[in-house]
């Protein structure tokens, strides 16, 4: 986790722990610092002094665990960027099988090997919801 807004990085973890062991969760936004598409998902949080975590999975990497709660409450293809060079540079078998029912290990298997495979942002907001991609009245009403 990267600080951002009023917690510093292990205020976030920390926080985090906390958190999960209530029952309940910190809004989280999770990409790449210079996605063009997470910047505008912070600067619009930090212009509604929203507080929340952000965590860069190419610097911090991504967890089987993260990914498998994505997975419960969201769809392979909408987590999947399709329109991405890492997409278009895997090999067309490793498409093919990803786009026909694969299996989960194989998708967190993959998505931990290439996280630029993971559309961008992901939004775990404080009550679980998970957004995909960045839809601004879902930001404006944490």
């Amino acid at each position: 986790m990267h600080w951002l807004k009023r917690y510093t990085e292990d205020q976030c973890l920390s926080l985090n722990h906390k958190i999960l062991d209530q029952g309940l969760l910190l809004n989280t936004i999770y990409g790449i610092k210079n996605c063009d598409t997470v910047k505008k998902a912070r600067t619009l949080l930090e212009s509604l002094n929203t507080d929340y975590c952000f965590h860069d999975f190419r610097v911090d990497g991504i967890s089987i665990q993260i990914i498998a709660a994505w997975l419960a409450k969201t769809s392979v293809s909408s987590l999947l960027n399709k329109r991405s060079t890492t997409w278009k540079q895997l090999p067309e078998s490793l498409r093919s099988t990803l786009m026909d029912n694969p299996s989960q290990a194989l998708i967190i298997e993959t998505f931990i090997a290439y996280p630029t495979l993971i559309k961008r942002p992901v939004l775990v907001d404080d009550k679980g919801q998970v957004t995909v991609g960045f839809i601004k009245q879902h930001y404006l009403d944490l």
